[in-house]
This record gives structure tokens, sequence and C-alpha cells, in this order.
């Protein structure tokens, strides 16, 4: 893709964005065994008043659900009205974790937050959990973004859980700018370590990280986001939903919602899987659509994973021919969902793992992820095929079904799309899906030359 193409896409949708809905967002958590406060007024990068909020909902720590708001001209809301929103969207969801913790359920919300005198149930179960957790390692790959880099070892760093250790990944780095931020920042703290991976690839970096891992348990995100401080006992805890679990996902939210092209990408669907626990296998806890399980990016996302450690090394860890920075551009955490499922294993999707993503801000970049997107789930599905061959028989009968998917308006991954959400988006992530299958040969070729180069 031609930055001219991207410059005649820009102009298309500054047009186009004349005419859209989109309002700038504010973001809000709010946690309701504590007092509700008025929202006060914030201003967006426009420097104009928020006039719509998104308010992640919590109870003691778990989280509920997400309410949309609409402020008043000022950008507030008062504590009153916002106790009001929140129990008519998810004053169900209320009442389940309440009747959950053994507590008495409530026929409102007030201003003064849920009181118990008593600690929850969750919350104790919690601190016994935390008592004997096992050892965790956090793996973060990077490249030349120290100062990204800096904000999620702050968050990473303020985690709630006893005993982990956050392994930086610099992938092919062009100085020693990541290496000398590390030493100088963190050197004083051993739990923080530095590994330098020249092999570039996202792929590539990961699997450094898992030879350097020392946990029991190995948690992967990216240099961009903020983790939850309750994010690795969430993830680690959710190894328990089943004995045949070997990777734990977890909820991805938008860090912000500024531009339209946020906007649009929350439209695409974003990274959130829902706000319920869900159990992913072949046998018993199948979700009975007609792609599974080749719609792998329904289990999680690859900035919120966690894994076994005896599994990561059974399978020789990421699929080091796909994935960005590779030719094939993604789709190495679709394989290795894929894998593990069709292997018989278990994957659980757990909500309560969440931590903050930042979008693109600017439409061209968004142009780039959705290209990028389209290439990568065809290069996986590529490299399935072309490693179990068999596969292609099942893919053939599925083919009806994958178009009416791509490209109903009424289907799943189009329903939540505007009338507004460019079609170039669309065109420009079904150009990267025919690309794809090109693209990973080029890239399993160039692994090869690599390989067989570090062998000589």
């Amino acid at each position: 893709m031609t930055t001219q193409t991207l410059l005649d896409y820009h102009e298309i949708i500054a047009d186009t964005a004349q005419l859209s809905d989109f309002t700038p967002t504010r973001i809000v958590e709010i946690e309701l065994s504590e007092a509700l406060l008025a929202l006060s007024p914030l201003h967006d990068l426009r420097e104009q008043p928020y006039h719509k909020a998104l308010c992640l909902v919590r109870l003691h720590t778990q989280p509920l659900g997400m309410v949309e708001l609409t402020l008043n001209n000022y950008g507030t809301m008062s504590a009153e009205t916002l106790a009001h929103s929140i129990w008519q969207i998810l004053g169900e969801q209320v009442n389940r974790h309440l009747l959950q913790d053994g507590l008495v359920p409530l026929s409102t919300l007030g201003t003064q937050g849920i009181i118990s005198s008593t600690a929850p149930a969750c919350l104790k179960e919690q601190e016994r959990f935390l008592a004997s957790a096992p050892f965790a390692s956090v793996i973060v790959a990077t490249r030349n973004r120290p100062a990204l880099l800096q904000r999620c070892l702050t968050a990473l760093l303020a985690l709630r859980y006893p005993h982990y250790e956050i392994i930086v990944v610099d992938n092919a780095p062009s100085s020693s700018a990541t290496m000398d931020f590390i030493k100088r920042a963190y050197g004083h703290l051993p739990h923080v370590r530095y590994a330098r991976e020249d092999r570039p690839g996202l792929s590539h970096a990961r699997n450094r990280g898992i030879h350097e891992a020392r946990g029991e348990i190995i948690a992967i995100t990216d240099d961009d986001v903020v983790v939850d401080p309750y994010w690795l006992q969430e993830l680690v805890r959710g190894f328990q939903a089943s004995h045949k679990a070997v990777c734990v996902s977890g909820l991805v939210l938008p860090m912000e919602l500024e531009t339209q092209a946020q906007g649009w990408f929350e439209q695409y669907g974003g990274y959130s899987k829902g706000f319920s626990r869900r159990l992913f296998d072949m046998y018993e806890h199948h979700p009975r659509t007609p792609l599974f399980p080749y719609t792998a990016g329904t289990l999680g996302t690859g900035a919120n994973i966690a894994f076994t450690a005896a599994y990561l090394r059974e399978i020789g860890g990421f699929a080091a021919d796909l994935g960005a920075g590779t030719l094939a551009k993604g789709g190495e955490d679709l394989a290795i969902f894929f894998q593990i499922v069709t292997q018989g294993h278990t994957l659980v999707y757990e909500p309560a793992a969440l931590l903050y993503h930042p979008h693109h801000r600017n439409y061209p970049e968004l142009c780039k992820q959705m290209y990028c997107y389209g290439a990568g789930l065809t290069a996986y599905l590529t490299k399935m095929v072309i490693d179990q061959p068999t596969l292609v028989f099942d893919l053939i009968k599925k083919i009806p079904y994958g178009i009416f998917f791509t490209f109903s308006t009424r289907s799943s991954k189009n329903k939540r799309k505007s009338t507004f959400y460019p079609k170039e988006l669309t065109k420009l992530e079904l150009r990267g899906m025919l690309h794809g299958p090109l693209a990973y040969l080029r890239s399993r070729w160039a692994l090869r030359r690599l390989q067989q180069g570090r062998i000589k």
C-alpha cells in the first residue's frame, strides 16, 4: 500500500468525517463498593468538554460491564444520575455478583455505594489464592519506544501479585536507547530484566522472552498498554477454571476514544470479548458457530494472554513465520489459539484480567492496521493448511458461511459498524486477506533462509 494511496483515503475520510456522528468519549472507572462521586468536567483533545463517557463498572474489583453516559453541556454528571444510569443498565449484574458473594441483593443503587459489614467472599478468595500463587513471568517485547515502555512498566510494577518478574525483550533495536533506559531506571530492581533479540519479528522477541522466563506461568503483553493492578492475579487465577487450561486471555479496553479513527476501530470490533468468563475447546465448551475454531480472534487478543510455561516450551513458542515484523504481518496469536483448542486443550477467557490499549488516533495508521489484520488472518490459515493438509477439506465446507461472515452487514463481524464506517477500511482488510497466503509463503521462505544461515 503506497503513501499516496493512504493520502487519498485520508482525504476521503476527511470529507466523510463531517457527516459522522462520532463524539469524543471520556473513559471512566467506577468501583461500586465506594461512594459514587459526581463526574467533574474534563476536556478532550480539542479542548472541548466531553459530552459522552464510557464507564467501566466494577464491584469488589470485578468488572461487571460498560455503561455509556450522556453528560450535560458542561461535561458533568451528578452522583445521583450516575448511580441511576448504572443501575438501569447493570442492576442485574450487580445483584448476581452480590448473590454469589452471599450478600443481600439490592432494589436500587444509592450514591453511598454498596457497603458490606464483612469482607465479600470474592475478596477472601483472592487473598487465599495470592497466599500460594505461583511465580510468574511477564514478557514485554519492544522496539525503539522507551517512552511508551516506561508507561507500561510503571503499571506492571504496581501489580497486586506477590512473586513475578518482568522481562523486557529489545527486538532488533536501532540504538541502545531502550537498554540504557532500563539500566538507568530499573537497574536496581532484580525482578526487571533486559534481554536483546536481534532477529526482527514479534514472535522471535516473545520466544526469546520464553527462553529467559523462570515462571511457572508466562504472561505476555505489549509495550504500549497499561495493565490493571489485578491483571496478573486474574490471568493466573484463570487457569483454575479448567484442569485442561494451558492459556488464559483477558479483556482489552480502549485507553481513549478521542478521534474518529478510534471510534471506527471500536465499530470494527475493538479488542473486547465481553464481560463473561468463557471456556473454549473442541468438546463441551464449543461456541457452536460454523467457523469455529478458524475465527480464532474471538478467543482473545495477543496483547493480553498467559500460558503455562510447560505448554509454550512443548510447542516451541510462537510461530516465527507469523506476526508483526514478518512479511505475514500478523496471525501469530491466531495460530497459537487455534493450536491450543485443536490439540484438545482448553483456552479460558477471563474478563477480570483487564488492561487498556491505545488505539491508533489517525486514519492512515488505522488503514495499515486493517490491511495487516486481513493479511495476518489468511496467512495464519495458510500456515495451518500447510502444516495440516487435511484441514483443507474442512475449510472448503465452510466457504459459504465464510463469505456471509465476511461480507454481510448482518454477520456478527459487521453488525456493530454504522453507516458511517468507511468502505475503504473493509476494502483494505479484504485486500490484505487476498495477499495473506502469498505473504505467508514469502515469510516462511525467509525464515527458512535465516535458519539455514544460522546453522552454517
